[in-house]
């Protein structure tokens, strides 16, 4: 598969299933999150590896976190949120590290550990691997980050669920670029 096929025929694969990604797969999956734009070369993200039967450890902090935040949680979405994880036999998080850089603010260090997560969904999907970047509301619990070990200067930006494809990938259709591009009338500046 070239680049450029890569990048057009890319899918998020929601249904997955056994095997997860080799060891091998997942080190070529985090080595191109490795190359994505970093300005200052500060490196504002790290990444944290989450299988087998650490997978209902984190559906059990799931419900932690949603029962910290909705005192009326319901058995059903209790027992949907302690099944997130098991979606796949594989959750990578990915974490965003800001600092303090006089060159670069703490949005360019997101959006770079934004393009991390997405190179991991290019590389998962240039070997085969079924991959679908997850956040919702899990992601934004403080008692799931402090769980998960992250710090105050720290976030998730997602929750990358890598595994078998169940089914196979769908085409993705065509989107016409032109309602997305405009140009601009620098003639008109006085």
């Amino acid at each position: 598969m070239d680049a450029i096929e890569l990048l057009l025929k890319r899918v998020s694969v929601p249904r997955l299933q056994e095997p997860a990604p080799t060891a091998e797969q997942l080190d070529v999956m985090l080595c191109a999150a490795l190359r994505s734009p970093d300005h200052g070369q500060i490196r504002p993200w790290r990444f944290l590896t989450i299988g087998g039967d650490d997978r209902q450890a984190l559906g059990e902090l799931f419900v932690k976190g949603l029962l910290s935040t909705t005192a009326d949680a319901n058995s059903e979405l209790i027992e949907k949120t302690r099944a997130m994880p098991l979606r796949a036999p594989l959750v990578l998080v990915v974490i965003a590290r800001i600092t303090e850089h006089p060159k670069v603010p703490a949005h360019e260090q997101l959006l770079a550990a934004g393009c991390a997560a997405h190179a991991i969904l290019l590389a998962a999907h240039a070997q085969g691997v079924g991959a679908v970047w997850r956040t919702g509301n899990v992601a934004e619990m403080s008692l799931v980050n402090s769980g998960l070990g992250l710090s105050d200067h720290e976030q998730i930006v997602g929750y990358m669920y890598l595994g078998t494809p169940i089914n196979s990938l769908r085409n993705p259709p065509y989107v016409d670029p032109a309602p997305f591009v405009a140009q601009w009338p620098s003639r008109n500046l006085d």
